[in-house]
């Protein structure tokens, strides 16, 4: 059996261990390697060969109180550029999740390999003491440096780009354009939400939180307190939405957190905002993070499509 084998075998299920147990476990022992054997950039040149010519990049760009923001840059120089670019967020529920991963590591590539040059940004997580705002000022941290440095990064002007993320990622980065419309900041010129939970309570689409469920549990991990529950800054929903920019919304037909995804675009529609909503048949929650899975492509298609008619 290998380390990987033998150390797969001593992580715990974290999707059935109590949030504040699975908060203390990742604290005290760091995330956990992928078991999956697959999902290194070699194998998915190997499955993928379109994504080939996709060169990467790692940068750290300077965040609040001296942090280093990781990031990572996706560029194809041999494909047709779409002339937009795409700052995009991964999930993980707060408490997990890296640049690696499929979600963020196989979405930019096959994103970059589309003519969309991609900064696939990482967080501080919500574990031990750490709250809302410190993920989001990360995100919020990356965009800035994005604009500033759009033309070096992407090719791009300033004015091209769109921000996005999915899950966790997806309520960043609501929540960094509901922060910059508020500080008078230039907003992206598209917005892409993947899954995204938008409300403290996402299975509802509500801002009544049981705070004994599991849901409501990494809600109030995340905020830190009941009154940061209903800061419009942290959901996104809970607050106005004029004034967002052009936005795809992508739910699964599967996933509980459905109806957040469905209830934001609705609130951005009723407010005239350009919003269209995509649902995914078959898809659950998590689907872009999964290679093999059919419902995945779709939706990463889906995506490029609508950035290069953004508007």
């Amino acid at each position: 059996m290998s380390d990987a084998d033998q150390g797969a075998l001593t992580v715990p299920d974290f999707r059935r261990m109590p949030v504040a147990e699975a908060v203390r476990w990742l604290a005290e022992n760091g995330e956990p390697v992928d078991p999956r054997d697959d999902i290194d950039t070699d194998s998915l040149k190997r499955r993928f060969p379109h994504l080939t010519g996709v060169e990467t990049a790692d940068l750290s760009i300077e965040g609040p109180q001296g942090r280093l923001v990781p990031a990572r840059l996706y560029r194809d120089p041999g494909t047709p550029a779409s002339g937009r670019a795409l700052v995009w967020v991964h999930g993980g529920a707060f408490i997990g999740g890296h640049l690696d991963m499929p979600e963020a590591h196989w979405v930019a590539h096959e994103l970059a390999a589309r003519g969309i040059p991609v900064l696939s940004v990482d967080y501080v997580k919500c574990l031990g003491d750490v709250h809302f705002p410190e993920p989001s000022d990360d995100v919020l941290t990356a965009w800035r440096h994005a604009r500033t440095h759009a033309l070096g990064l992407f090719g791009v002007g300033a004015g091209a780009l769109v921000l996005g993320g999915a899950s966790a990622g997806g309520n960043l980065a609501a929540g960094v354009v509901a922060r910059l419309r508020d500080a008078g900041e230039s907003l992206p010129m598209g917005l892409v939400l993947v899954y995204p939970v938008l409300h403290p309570n996402g299975p509802e689409a509500s801002d009544v939180v049981d705070t004994a469920s599991p849901h409501g549990q990494l809600s109030l991990n995340f905020a830190g307190s009941t009154e940061a529950l209903r800061n419009p800054h942290a959901f996104a929903a809970l607050g106005r939405v004029d004034a967002f920019p052009s936005t795809l919304v992508v739910v699964c037909e599967k996933d509980g957190l459905r109806p957040s995804g469905e209830a934001f675009a609705q609130q951005l529609h009723d407010a005239g905002v350009d919003v269209i909503l995509r649902l995914e048949g078959g898809a659950d929650h998590g689907h872009i993070n999964e290679p093999a899975d059919p419902t995945a492509l779709p939706t990463i298609d889906a995506i490029a499509t609508w950035i290069g008619g953004a508007r």
